[in-house]
Parts: C-alpha cells; sequence; structure tokens
C-alpha cells in the first residue's frame, strides 16, 4: 500500500510540528500541562503507524491504527482546547489543525480499505 508510507511521512512531520509547538508554548506561552498532553498524543501517532506496519497480522495492523486513529483524535482535542484558551492564535491553530484532521482521514480510510479486503 503506498498510502502507508505517505501516512507514515504525514505522521512523522507531524509529530516534528507538535514538538516545536510544545517547545514554543512551554518556553513562549508558559503553558504546561496541555502542550504536554499534546506532546504525548501528538507524538504517538506516528510511532503507532510504525507499529502497525510491522503488525503481527492484519488486524494487528488495524488494532494499531485504531490506536493511531484515537491519538490522532485526542491530538485534535487538545489544539481545540489551546486555541479556544487562547494560547494558539487562529492562524498557529488552523494549519496544525488541519494537518491533524488530515491524518485522521487518512487513518481511517486506510482501517476501512484493509477491513474491507479482510472480509472478500
Amino acid at each position: 500500500m503506498p498510502e502507508k508510507s505517505i501516512l507514515k511521512d504525514k505522521s512523522f512531520n507531524f509529530a516534528i510540528r507538535v514538538i516545536n509547538l510544545y517547545k514554543y508554548l512551554t518556553e513562549v506561552k508558559k503553558e504546561f500541562v496541555m502542550s504536554k498532553q499534546l506532546l504525548r498524543s501528538g507524538t504517538a501517532i506516528g510511532a503507532l503507524i510504525r507499529e502497525a506496519q510491522n503488525g503481527e497480522s492484519k488486524m494487528d495492523f488495524v488494532h494499531k491504527l485504531a490506536i493511531a486513529q484515537k491519538e490522532c483524535d485526542e491530538s485534535l482535542y487538545w489544539l481545540e482546547l489551546l486555541h479556544q484558551t487562547q494560547f494558539l492564535s487562529e492562524s498557529e491553530f488552523q494549519s496544525i489543525h488541519s494537518e491533524a484532521e488530515n491524518i485522521l482521514r487518512m487513518i481511517k480510510s486506510s482501517i476501512i480499505t484493509v477491513k474491507q479486503n479482510l472480509k472478500k
């Protein structure tokens, strides 16, 4: 599946953005709690996608991607909360939030595709 490598690259680049955002939030905005949660969930996505690619079975692959999906959705939550509490400006928020939404759509699509192929 060529989409997997695109997803792997996108999730890795997203993790880098999350790490840089974490540095900004802690050093400049002096926000430590929500940013730490975002750091955890935002970097877990790519790690779980990599785990999925080395899954023991197709169902293990789906299971790991399902966890990545949850972490991505959680990242969206923390980004929305940081935005609504004025730690992120509209422009800072929009860019990274849309990237996370795109990754979430790709993960969901991958899960659906694998599940459909398992039924065949």
